[in-house]
């Protein structure tokens, strides 16, 4: 029989509190707080504490219990898994050391483990806990006098997410004694939910309380009435809050109005259908139909039957009449993608039909009055294509009455968050997956990178992450970009320093060699620091702040020592 490992005095700082407050880095230039990789916030315990009470006084102590209990629940789970990343061949028991130093370095409380015995293969757990100069108990009394039960529920849920993420199966703790009814400290124990016998009142905090997501479902409804008589622009996936963003929605706002003919010009992928559908949306002819065309989709041969129209024996196979895009659109709005892949004959009926509101079916004798307004959209450069011959010199002079750009998705920074809270609740509702968030890794990513495939790309990364994602959890840097993840996971597997600040064995060679070249050429202790920032910069395309997480220091540190050696960074 497997015997559990017991430990009845373990130390969580054996692993390092020291090392684990090494990884937290304050980068004034963009005003985030990284603890690793994992965005964190300096908030002040008295804004928690008059949050407490306003959960309590508003949904009552029991669902303010439950909500609190749940909040810790996700960041000792968050924790864990940031735990077991960042220490691969850390021991069991390290790990689980890790999350009382985390609760400590995060100003929560000091916690003492008593007795800890865990065997993660065989889901054996038992652990109990010491817990002084709790924040949630001294904020409580504070708030309410001294209680008669015990109250540190956020506590107790991140003890709780901590140790269930690391063992795969939940793990239950009570608060056996609490400061706050008058004990000299908090002590609390875990063990299996399934060992606790009389545990079924308590575990219904951890469910989501159906009152709450009654009150979140009615804001959503009344969010959505508010939508339906707003005259902004507005569907489901435009968003957005950058400059760019703002001046190509209110140059839209401005035209919805008239029947001016409008161009969209911008990359592929950035959302032009979607502005030409919101213009339509908030236009006087939003009642009417919408029709799109992707002129670059069809054959040059069913170009103008689609655009147009064709009668009955125009052409072998045309066995019926059948109205065109034109036709159809009638007293609306048509869409027209790609408008500078049309053909000549093309470009010269879709003139006339602007120029008089006509259109001539194909194999027909007469003419048809339509009443469309005309979106057009393209991602080449319809001036050039005019010089080279390619497009209608008057016709590109009938379309670009009204321009409007929409810029790249890597130019609308701001954006990236809104679209990708918006692209995971839309995913989720598609795939029928409860995903919660995308972790500050993720985000951070998510936020550096260039998106040559603009917003659709952002939407496709974003399913493929929801797909992936733990049920409940959040999309991790992994979901999104696996093979980046999979080979910054083997870099930092093969290189840099053990825990203990000796160099591992497999680096062995590659740093004598480079203590070969130093010694070798006369490069002296500033000389390496030389190189080292030289190499950082060189990394971090010349941005100093970069430059400075990539080797433990601050902005300013970095930048003293840049002045120092005579060099410069952005």
């Amino acid at each position: 029989m497997h015997s559990a490992k017991q430990h009845p005095t373990p130390q969580p700082v054996d692993l390092g509190v020291d090392d684990l407050a090494s990884r937290l880095r304050f980068s004034f230039d963009s005003g985030h707080i990284w603890l690793g990789e994992s965005r964190m916030l300096l908030l002040h315990g008295a804004a928690l504490t008059a949050l407490r009470k306003e959960l309590i006084d508003s949904l009552g102590v029991d669902r303010a219990r439950g909500m609190l209990l749940r909040i810790g629940y996700a960041s000792g789970a968050r924790d864990a898994r940031w735990a077991r990343t960042l220490y691969p061949a850390a021991t069991d028991t390290e790990l689980l050391g890790i999350g009382p130093a985390l609760h400590m370095l995060e100003g929560v409380v000091r916690c003492t483990p008593d007795l800890m015995e865990l065997d993660i293969e065989h889901g054996k757990f038992h652990g109990e806990f010491t817990w002084h100069a709790s924040f949630e108990a001294d904020a409580h009394v504070q708030l309410f006098g001294q209680s008669t039960e015990p109250v540190c529920w956020m506590q107790l849920g991140y003890a709780s997410g901590y140790s269930s993420a690391l063992m795969g199966c939940f793990i239950h703790y009570r608060e056996t004694q609490c400061a706050a009814a008058g004990a000299p400290c908090c002590r609390i124990t875990g063990r299996p939910a399934h060992e606790w016998p009389d545990a079924e009142a308590e575990l219904r905090y951890f469910q989501p309380d159906p009152v709450t997501d009654h009150i979140l479902a009615l804001q959503d409804r009344l969010q959505s009435l508010r939508y339906a008589i707003d005259h902004d622009l507005h569907t489901d996936d435009l968003v957005g809050a950058s400059p760019g963003f703002k001046q190509a929605a209110s140059l839209l706002k401005r035209a919805a109005h008239s029947q001016v003919t409008v161009l969209l010009q911008g990359e592929t992928g950035v959302g032009k259908e979607l502005f030409a559908r919101a213009l339509h949306n908030v236009s006087p002819r939003a009642a009417q139909p919408f029709v799109a065309i992707n002129c670059a989709a069809l054959p040059e041969a069913l170009i103008e039957s689609e655009l147009f129209g064709v009668e009955k024996g125009a052409f072998t196979g045309a066995q019926q009449s059948r109205a065109g895009r034109f036709e159809r659109a009638a007293g609306g709005t048509l869409f027209l993608d790609e408008v500078g892949e049309l053909s000549a004959s093309a470009q010269s009926k879709l003139l006339r039909a602007l120029q008089e509101g006509e259109v001539e079916r194909i194999g027909d004798t007469r003419t048809r009055k339509v009443d469309v307004r005309v979106v057009a959209a393209t991602n080449v450069d319809l001036e050039q294509a005019v010089q080279e011959r390619r497009f209608r010199k008057d016709l590109f002079y009938r379309l670009n009455i009204y321009p409007v750009t929409i810029p790249p998705l890597r130019e609308r920074k701001e954006d990236i968050a809104l679209l990708a809270r918006r692209f995971l609740d839309k995913c989720s509702a598609r795939h029928d997956k409860k995903v919660s968030s995308i972790s500050d890794e993720a985000l951070h990513a998510l936020q550096g990178y260039d998106w040559p495939g603009n917003v659709r790309e952002l939407e496709n990364v974003i399913e493929r992450g929801v797909i992936l994602a733990q049920p409940g959890g959040a999309i991790e840097l992994g979901d999104l970009f696996p093979s980046i993840t999979s080979d910054l996971t083997r870099k930092r597997q093969l290189t840099g320093l053990a825990r203990d600040g000796s160099v591992r064995a497999h680096d062995e060679h590659t740093v004598g060699a480079f203590l070969d070249h130093v010694l070798r050429h006369g490069v002296g202790l500033d000389g390496v620091e030389g190189l080292l920032l030289d190499a950082a910069l060189t990394r971090s395309g010349g941005n100093v702040a970069s430059a400075a997480r990539l080797l433990g220091m601050t902005r300013p540190q970095f930048a003293y020592r840049l002045k120092r050696h005579g060099r410069s960074g952005a």
